[in-house]
């Protein structure tokens, strides 16, 4: 799966950047503090915005395999900038089909970018039995919860919102997507396999002056509550008030969106 353009990710990757959850991030750098090297597994990577984001703060040295089925993204990945202590291996594999294999080489660390929210209650299962065999840590970020937040506000935005958080829950890929209910299914699952969680939100939030990413999304969303139906008498003058006001500058946005980070108990 993967379906995300590289003009996409390149666009939201500040946002998804500024948004990580601090102390999530920092309970992983701890995490690993003392590892004179570790081994990570990035699923989904996209161009490589994990490694980005997280390889800098680590002292260790690192071998990333970075995995995705898109291989034009996954060329992108394959030569993402990173410290020196830090080496890149691209992976071509379809994580619906070969997640085991994608998990078969000795790893510390598996992570994954706005992805949890895209993938079966049953893919999920599979992810944390499988993490748990190995006495792997997790870290994810950016899962969406369903909260969208606008300012100023609509009277048509509920309908919006109700239409988007019933298309996350689409088929992505993996069977019937979790969507909004991701983070906490996540949870929930590596709690009842012994693992430590530490979560915390990371909010998409979009100010006046973001206006190429406000249109993007507000786009995208419209033509999901297009799809599902349920907000076809709405949807076009919702869509063109928000074009209106994000022209303006008076438009602001938050998504929520959730981090977490997994750890075996007991481990260090």
């Amino acid at each position: 799966m993967s379906g995300f353009s590289a003009d996409w990710l390149a666009l939201r990757e500040p946002y998804d950047l500024r948004a990580r959850n601090p102390a999530v991030l920092d309970n992983v750098v701890a995490a690993f503090a003392e590892h004179p090297t570790v081994a990570i597994v990035d699923l989904a990577c996209g161009t490589g915005s994990m490694v980005r984001a997280l390889a800098p703060r680590l002292r260790a040295r690192q071998a990333w395999r970075v995995i995705d089925n898109d291989l034009s993204l996954l060329a992108r990945a394959s030569v993402t900038l990173a410290p020196a202590r830090a080496q890149v291996t691209a992976v071509p594999l379809d994580l619906n089909l070969d997640l085991e294999a994608a998990l078969g080489a000795p790893i510390d660390l598996v992570t994954a970018s706005a992805l949890l929210d895209l993938v079966s209650e049953n893919w999920l299962e599979r992810l944390t039995v499988e993490t748990a065999l190995r006495s792997v840590s997790v870290y994810a970020t950016l899962s969406y919860d369903g909260r969208i937040v606008f300012d100023p506000s609509d009277a048509a935005d509920a309908e919006i919102v109700a239409a988007v958080n019933t298309h996350q829950r689409r088929d992505k890929g993996f069977g019937p997507a979790l969507g909004p209910a991701a983070a906490h299914t996540a949870i929930r699952q590596f709690q009842a396999l012994g693992y430590v969680v530490v979560q915390g939100t990371s909010d998409w939030v979009f100010g006046a002056g973001d206006r190429e990413i406000q249109l993007e999304i507000c786009a995208g969303w419209a033509h999901a509550a297009r799809e599902t139906g349920m907000a076809s008498r709405t949807v076009a003058g919702w869509l063109a008030r928000r074009r209106g006001a994000i022209a303006a500058g008076r438009s602001s946005i938050r998504v929520g969106h959730v981090d977490l980070f997994a750890r075996p108990m007991g481990t260090r």
